[in-house]
C-alpha cells in the first residue's frame, strides 16, 4: 500500500487526496501537522514538505508530480485528456489557480492581522467571482468529465466559509458547481477530520 504524508488542512495535500479518492486508490494517509514531521518523513524528503508520497522505493514530494504519477499509474478514470492541446489548456488553468487562488489562500492562512486577512479574503473572493462565467460552460470545469483541474479548484471552494468569503450573486455558477462537486462520494472521502470541521464553522 502506498503512503501519503498529508497536511490535514493543506490545499496541496487536499487536492492530492481528492485525486486518490476519485481513482479509488487504496492509500494510507498519515496526517502530519506542518512543522511536526515524523522521522519517517524527514528521512525520505530532504525538503520536509507536504504532501509526500511513498510507493515502495519511490518517493515523490510535489503535489503536481504526485497527481501526475497517480493519474498515469492508475489510468482509470483518466483525469487528464489525451489531446495535447487540451492537456496544455488544463495545465495552464491549474497554473493560474495556483498563482491566483492558492497563493492568496496561503497568505490568508498565514496572516495574523485581522484587517490584512480580510483584505486578502476580499481579493480571493473577487478572483473567484471573476471566473464565474467559466463555470457555466460545461458540467465540470471546462470539461464533460471530472479532471485534475476540478481537484485543484475544490480545496479552495471548500474553504470559503473558513476564509470568511461570501461570493456575490453574480458568482452563483461557482456555488452551484461547488455544491455538485462537494456531493461526490470521492470528494467526501477525501476530507480529513479537520476539513470536515471546516464546513461546520
Amino acid at each position: 500500500m502506498m503512503t501519503l504524508f498529508s497536511a490535514p488542512t493543506g490545499l496541496q495535500s487536499h487536492r492530492t487526496r481528492i485525486v486518490a479518492a476519485e481513482k479509488g486508490i487504496e492509500i494510507d494517509v498519515i496526517n502530519v501537522v506542518p512543522g511536526k514531521y515524523p522521522e519517517d518523513l524527514l528521512e525520505v524528503n530532504p525538503y520536509n514538505t507536504l504532501p509526500t508520497l511513498l510507493d515502495r522505493d519511490l518517493v515523490l514530494y510535489d503535489a503536481r508530480i504526485i497527481i501526475d504519477y497517480l493519474d498515469e499509474r492508475f489510468p482509470h478514470p483518466p483525469l487528464m485528456p489525451v489531446d495535447p492541446t487540451i492537456r496544455a489548456q488544463f495545465r495552464i488553468a491549474m497554473y493560474r489557480i495556483e498563482r491566483e487562488w492558492y497563493e492568496l489562500a496561503d497568505a490568508i492562512d498565514a496572516a495574523t492581522d485581522p484587517k490584512q486577512r480580510a483584505a486578502l479574503a476580499a481579493q480571493l473572493g473577487e478572483r473567484i467571482a471573476e471566473s464565474a462565467e467559466l463555470f457555466k460552460v460545461k458540467p465540470f470545469f471546462l470539461s464533460d468529465e471530472f479532471s485534475v483541474v476540478d481537484a485543484t479548484i475544490m480545496p479552495v471552494l471548500w474553504r470559503l466559509k473558513r476564509y470568511g468569503i461570501e461570493l456575490p450573486a453574480a458568482a452563483q455558477p461557482v456555488l452551484r458547481y461547488a455544491a455538485i462537486m462537494q456531493a461526490r462520494p470521492s470528494f467526501r472521502a477525501s476530507l480529513s477530520p479537520a476539513e470536515v470541521a471546516m464546513s461546520k464553522g
